[in-house]
């Protein structure tokens, strides 16, 4: 998955069908069209070298 910052947006272009698949099941799951959407908030820590995965909550 390539991940790209471009000032407050960020752009997730997957690289691999199950990739594509597994971003879809994100969308699918922020965006409700009919209901409020929800929102990715971070847990804990991210740290390069140390942590290599980033762990969030759907709420």
């Amino acid at each position: 998955m390539r991940i790209e910052l471009e000032g407050t947006l960020i752009k997730m272009t997957p690289e691999s069908d199950s990739e594509k698949k597994e971003l879809n099941q994100l969308w699918t799951i922020l965006i409700d069209c009919v209901k409020e959407n929800k929102k990715l908030v971070p847990v804990g820590q991210y740290i390069p070298g140390m942590k290599e995965v980033a762990v969030f909550n759907i709420e």
